[in-house]
């Protein structure tokens, strides 16, 4: 018969025991996961963090109305493409031409601009905040963009009109100056007249010229055509992370905006402005231009004295004369035009300080003319960049305390490079192929010029 087990007595201690060994090992179980638990949140925040939550997070904050980091980022991004592009377009017209890409100035420009991360991040965050301004204020005014503007804008953008292309508008009104007065006359160079014994030389005769042929009548724009290019631009943009919302709103809607605020606010900019004509000389010490006033105030010719005394680096090219200018718009200071606009028509002035020497200055003209059509661009744009400025300045602009860390340093110029590396070398087979081809096609074709005759026995 088997011997049985006598079953083990647990005592009050034993039992004890066993329970805060349990209580224990719960601990360490509950713990571990805690810490596991804690870690895999701390992954997921950070990945969320990274993506998500990049797009709630706000980068700047401009009169309350914010704009997020990952927008940021996207436009960054952009910005940097656009000067790759320039980069490599002017690249290649550089080396097309015979240039040297490493000693061209344009090329070392763009360059300094991508290698400026921080800086050029820093444009794109005012130009951000700018384009709040002006959308808050065009909300304010009740200046609109309709969706249907956006897309006949994007139309107009790539080139298609579907109802046809529009009729070119009428051009502007010549603008008319006014002549020389009599005492202007005076004191004015004449124009130089030819010689009596002057005979102009006959030119070669016109010979008629061919009928050109008639051209083939250009392919219309289609819709397919349209939406194609339309994607293309969707696509390029989009490997930057512009989604299609963006791509509209950034490129061209933010545009009309600009366009229809920019007129609002510069409505009153005047179309003429004060200007005086004025010519001078320019010397090195003040006793030399002392003595150029005695001469000119003797009758000494201005022409004559300009060539032999001014250090005006100009001067083989105007003389001293520096045309019509108001105020800001010459290069000699505020000091130089003070002293032009307080003279009257033939006055000369006593010699005027500058930082580049002493000026003697005759005004020749003063009066207020009509703004060309350059010269009123850049006061309506002059006046527009004070608008924003003081609408800057009176805003509550938040900017996030570390949106330096969510620059972005691509894309970069590096890659650009090999991107066209590799491109060039996948495409090299075909490019043989090709050549292989043309020759065999040009061993095989038969030459125009006929063999020479043969000498055959009679």
């Amino acid at each position: 018969m088997a011997n049985r087990k006598t079953p083990k007595v647990m005592s009050k201690k034993h039992l004890a025991r066993l329970e805060r060994e349990r209580r224990q090992a719960r601990i360490i179980n509950i713990s571990a996961i805690v810490i596991l638990g804690g870690l895999f949140l701390a992954i997921i925040y950070g990945i969320l963090n990274e993506t998500v939550l990049l797009n709630y997070k706000p980068v700047t904050k401009v009169n309350g109305e914010s704009v997020s980091v990952r927008e940021f980022q996207v436009r960054v991004k952009v910005a940097r493409q656009q000067l790759i592009d320039q980069f490599m377009q002017y690249y290649q017209l550089v080396q097309m031409f015979g240039g040297d890409p490493n000693q061209d100035t344009t090329l070392t420009s763009l360059n300094n601009q991508l290698n400026d991360t921080i800086g050029l991040a820093q444009q794109v965050l005012q130009q951000i905040e700018s384009d709040l301004l002006i959308q808050q204020y065009a909300q304010q005014n009740g200046i609109t963009v309709t969706a249907e503007e956006v897309e006949q804008t994007i139309e107009e953008v790539f080139g298609f009109y579907p109802n046809g292309t529009p009729t070119p508008t009428v051009s502007s009104t010549p603008i008319v100056f006014s002549t020389l007065s009599a005492a202007q006359l005076d004191l004015v160079t004449a124009t130089p007249t030819f010689p009596a014994t002057f005979t102009p030389t006959a030119g070669p005769t016109r010979t008629s010229t061919p009928t050109p042929l008639p051209q083939p009548t250009a392919t219309p724009f289609t819709q397919e055509g349209f939406d194609k290019l339309y994607q293309d631009g969707l696509d390029y943009y989009a490997k930057l992370g512009v989604n299609e919302e963006m791509f509209k709103r950034i490129f061209f809607e933010q545009g009309l905006y600009n366009e229809r605020v920019k007129a609002a606010v510069t409505a009153d900019v005047p179309r003429e402005a004060e200007k005086v004509w004025a010519r001078h000389i320019l010397v090195a010490e003040e006793s030399t231009a002392k003595t150029v006033r005695t001469l000119l105030l003797a009758g000494g010719d201005f022409g004559t004295l300009a060539k032999t005394y001014s250090i005006d680096p100009d001067l083989n090219t105007n003389l001293g004369d520096l045309g019509w200018f108001a105020m800001g718009e010459t290069k000699w200071g505020a000091e130089f035009e003070t002293a032009a606009f307080d003279l009257k028509v033939g006055e000369i002035s006593e010699p005027v300080a500058t930082p580049y020497g002493y000026h003697i200055i005759q005004v020749l003209g003063h009066e207020t003319r009509p703004l060309t059509a350059e010269e009123y661009q850049a006061a309506v744009d002059a006046a527009f960049n004070a608008w924003l400025e003081e609408q800057r300045a009176a805003a509550v602009i938040e900017e996030s305390p570390n949106w330096v860390q969510y620059v972005p340093a691509e894309p970069t110029l590096q890659q650009a490079f090999l991107d066209v590396f590799a491109t060039q070398t996948a495409q090299a087979p075909t490019y043989a192929a090709k050549q292989q081809t043309i020759n065999a096609q040009f061993a095989l074709t038969p030459s125009a010029t006929p063999p020479p005759p043969t000498n055959t026995p009679r």
